[in-house]
């Protein structure tokens, strides 16, 4: 299952960014006795995300990963927030602004994305939820400066919603070479152009350490010169998009010490696709990134 498929087959359909401290949540009853977690340095915060793993249910998940150590299951929809936190953890990033191909390059489609924005925001604030993912959508023949242009008039409408909440919209680049084709925010002048041309805080970059290998590489000189743009962090294995080990070109641990030389205080969520057993791989996928 890719992510756009889970995306759809999860109810993303609802419609689909800055750190910020999840709302403290307490060690809930639904956390069997003596299960996790396995103690962390909490230097960065550890997030999964939620459709890499969508043969298992969220309920077992959320025990899996608790008891791993992690704070956080990401790429969540409203009714999902209090399945995990039951368990103990919250939610990183949420979903539910457009899709993919479809979004904010697209002036038609304004209007429709700002009321789904307007609908979702309070929510992920009564949540205790920092940041919702956003996408460019696709160019189809549009040129950059277009989409760019386009991208900024749509935000700006919904910024002042995020600011009111303090809820970060996080536009997240994506690589258009492997796995989505024709996506207009592949590359990082991109998005920093529409973080500049919004203007907030609230809106920022969602920097996928995986999309960006393969596009352009030099990921830890773009998180040293770009931090003060980037909100959040995926992970995933080049070439592959499976685990992050020694089996593949990016070194994890030091790309982990350049994001926490920054002053970052957010959360890195993990979004390979494991090849071997599930749970072991995130686990010793936590254990690497925890520097």
């Amino acid at each position: 299952m890719d992510r756009r498929d889970f995306l759809k087959f999860s109810g993303a359909s609802f419609a689909l960014a800055t750190s910020g401290a999840l709302a403290p949540s307490v060690r809930a009853q639904g956390t069997p006795v003596g299960v996790g977690p396995t103690p962390r340095k909490n230097r960065i915060k550890h997030s999964v995300a939620r459709w890499c793993y969508g043969g298992m249910k969220l309920d077992d998940l959320a025990r899996h990963s608790f008891a791993i150590g992690l704070g956080s299951i990401e790429i969540l929809g409203p009714d999902e927030f209090e399945v995990v936190k039951k368990h103990g953890l919250g939610c990183a990033v949420a979903i539910g602004i457009g899709s993919i191909p479809d979004a904010w390059n697209q002036k038609e489609r304004h209007d429709e994305l700002v009321a789904q924005g307007e609908a979702l925001i309070p929510k992920c604030a009564a949540a205790g939820v920092p940041n919702i993912v956003i996408f460019s959508g696709n160019k189809r023949g549009q040129p950059d400066s277009e989409g760019i242009a386009n991208c900024v008039a749509g935000l700006r409408r919904l910024a002042p919603t995020a600011e009111k909440h303090g809820v970060t919209l996080v536009m997240e680049i994506l690589n258009s070479k492997v796995d989505h084709g024709d996506y207009a925010f592949d590359r990082m002048r991109y998005g920093l152009d529409v973080v500049q041309g919004v203007g907030s805080d609230r809106m920022k970059i969602l920097y996928d350490i995986y999309h960006a290998q393969i596009m352009e590489g030099d990921v830890i000189r773009t998180i040293r010169d770009h931090h003060a743009s980037i909100a959040h962090y995926h992970t995933g294995g080049v070439p592959g998009r499976h685990e992050i080990d020694d089996s593949q070109e990016l070194h994890y641990p030091a790309i982990c010490r350049a994001i926490l030389e920054t002053g970052y205080k957010g959360w890195l969520g993990q979004e390979f696709i494991p090849a071997r057993d599930p749970m072991t791989s995130l686990r010793e996928a936590i254990d690497l990134c925890d520097v």
